[in-house]
């Protein structure tokens, strides 16, 4: 089993390597690594995060370390890109890298330069080679905002390799019961169900916010409704209410902000009044007299929900919807695509009628009608979610209890 791992990370740089000619993603993937140098370090805490999302995931963990450890170093790697380059100058570490390719040899090296008194990975990453060079030195390794289901490999009669890996973990801090179950299923207890640090971001995102003057001068006292981490296929679906809502305004902030996709984006939205924000930046004379604006940047979605109405969260159509959080620390209604069945918050959104799942054009116009026409409904869902998030907060207290 360990060849076919070994085979499989082989097999995947190449493919990396090969794409990497024309997928700028890619290519800063493999140039990345290439260039990084590992710098000692002494007693340092490791973070892992998959990609910006894993990382503001568990930022609050990060920022709570950070206070009650000040002079320890804090090393922190990301596997994507989109985590590395946005945050590889974040002042909560030390440095920041990106994670190796997982074989022996550099796992080893990567863990004696650094020399973590422990490893803090989040949610979802799991790599053979690092998590045994850990175990071998006895470094603590410490899952946190984890979530289980019975489809992934630890749990199917070939993944003795990766439930070797859960062995090489210290403790589980899972999302819900039903992670400590399944985990409890295949002999491991050493569990503790606390939720999701996200709740602990967003909250304190929501209650203080970056204020946005110009996005302010943009809403002119008008409801807005937020499209936040759109893909295209959302797209299609969402420019069709920017009629239906006269009076309203739109604000789309897409996934992906490269300048062939904020002009697809752009194409599909009425031309006379629709602008973009580093033209809005440029003339604020501009903000208040159009109903479309287009977010070409990275960053800046977390601080505007505060400014909006509805939020309809993008990916759904995709791999996933992305971050509903965000919009429900704020008390936004949100709206989604159809694949949102593995995030826990989704389904209970769902549950409390403050969250709405739609497949097709049809669905979304009914979403938006409700959430619209509807003020008192609205009003209503906006306390339940809010109060659902406050709620849920306090993972990242408990974690540090825990590990110390």
């Amino acid at each position: 089993m360990l060849l076919l791992y070994n085979t499989a990370i082989q097999l995947y740089f190449l493919a990396i390597r090969l794409v990497a000619n024309f997928n700028k993603k890619a290519a800063l993937w493999i140039a990345g690594r290439k260039q990084q140098l590992i710098q000692n370090q002494d007693n340092s805490i490791w973070f892992h995060f998959a990609s910006l999302g894993e990382f503001e995931q568990g930022r609050p963990v990060v920022e709570a370390i950070k206070k009650r450890k000040p002079g320890v170093p804090v090393v922190i790697t990301f596997f994507s890109p989109s985590g590395y380059e946005i945050r590889k100058n974040t002042p909560l570490a030390d440095a920041v890298y990106y994670l190796p390719l997982d074989t022996a040899t550099n796992a080893a090296e990567f863990i004696n330069t650094i020399k973590p008194q422990m490893a803090i990975f989040t949610k979802y990453e799991y790599w053979y080679h690092f998590f045994n060079v850990l175990h071998k030195k006895d470094i603590p390794v410490y899952m946190i905002s984890s979530i289980f289901r019975q489809d992934q490999i630890f749990f199917k009669w070939y993944g003795s390799l990766y439930r070797q890996m859960l062995g090489m973990v210290n403790h589980f801090f899972v999302q819900d019961e039903n992670s400590k179950s399944l985990l409890g299923s295949i002999g491991f207890n050493n569990v503790t169900v606390n939720g999701d640090t996200r709740f602990d971001r967003v909250w304190a995102n929501a209650n203080h916010p970056n204020e946005l003057p110009l996005i302010h001068l943009f809403k002119n006292n008008y409801p807005v409704f937020i499209a936040g981490s759109t893909w295209p296929q959302d797209e299609q679906l969402l420019a069709a209410l920017i009629n239906r809502y006269p009076q309203w305004k739109f604000i789309f902030a897409p996934h992906e902000v490269g300048e062939d996709k904020i002009e697809s984006l752009i194409k599909l939205l009425p031309s006379d009044r629709t602008i973009r924000f580093s033209t809005l930046s440029a003339n604020e004379q501009l903000a208040s007299k159009n109903q479309v604006l287009v977010i070409d940047n990275i960053g800046m979605l977390s601080s505007l929900y505060q400014y909006g109405e509805i939020a309809y969260i993008g990916g759904g159509f995709g791999v996933g919807i992305h971050n509903t959080l965000e919009a429900a620390a704020f008390g936004l209604p949100v709206i989604f695509g159809p694949k949102y069945q593995k995030f826990k918050e989704a389904r209970d959104l769902i549950a409390l009628k403050a969250g709405i799942s739609i497949n097709n054009q049809e669905a979304l116009n009914n979403a938006a009608d409700l959430f619209i026409n509807d003020t008192t409904y609205r009003e209503l869902a906006s306390k339940k979610i809010k109060q659902y998030v406050q709620e849920n907060t306090g993972a990242t207290a408990a974690i540090l209890n825990k590990i110390g």
